[in-house]
């Protein structure tokens, strides 16, 4: 087995290579459902300002038409962003990325790092819906599913969760990176 140098910053010791990434997603197909009724309020938002005779009620056509698309393209771009979650642990940070365009992201130091556990039932409930989430009393979660996830605590008090598939190995890896140095840091 290979030894390794603390980490100057947090004197603690890597366990694993420098080259070693952990990787995990989460996917949410319910998504795609809510996604197409954001799609079909955009269509009829469309159709009414296409086929509609416009000499009649104006106003209230015109504001049923933005309406329609407005919550169209909030619901279609809001489930869009949430359908999955890529979460990416290396030597230094944790990485949390969400939908196809990787928006919105978050990156944790993982000198920040107090602690990792493993959630194994993460809810949309507890959490008031899918998606980034910020509640007082529990902290900031990504929820795309129910299931597992991982619970950071990190050096400032706050709590960080993520719903990703195997979340054992997560936090594993992410312990394998906080354990302190027996004999202390090197100076």
């Amino acid at each position: 087995m290979r030894e390794h140098a603390p980490d100057e910053h947090s004197g603690r010791h890597s366990s694993a290579p420098a080259t070693d990434i952990w990787t995990g997603r989460a996917h949410n197909r319910v998504q795609w459902f809510l996604a197409c009724g954001g799609l079909a309020c955009l269509a009829l938002g469309i159709e009414l300002a296409v086929d509609n005779s416009w000499a009649t009620g104006i106003l209230a056509l015109a504001m049923s038409v933005v309406g329609l698309i407005a919550v169209g393209l909030l619901i279609l771009f809001g489930t869009l962003a949430f359908l999955h979650v890529a979460v990416k642990v290396d030597k230094d940070h944790l990485e949390v990325r969400c939908g196809h365009a990787g928006l919105p992201r978050r990156r944790i130091p993982l000198a920040h790092v107090v602690e990792a556990d493993v959630a194994p039932r993460v809810t949309p409930r507890q959490w008031g819906g899918w998606g980034y989430r910020w509640r007082p009393e529990i902290g900031t979660a990504v929820v795309v599913r129910r299931g597992e996830g991982v619970v950071l605590r990190l050096g400032d008090g706050r709590i960080f969760t993520v719903t990703v598939d195997d979340a054992e190995s997560a936090v594993r890896h992410i312990r394998d990176r906080l354990k302190p140095t027996a004999a202390g840091p090197v100076l």
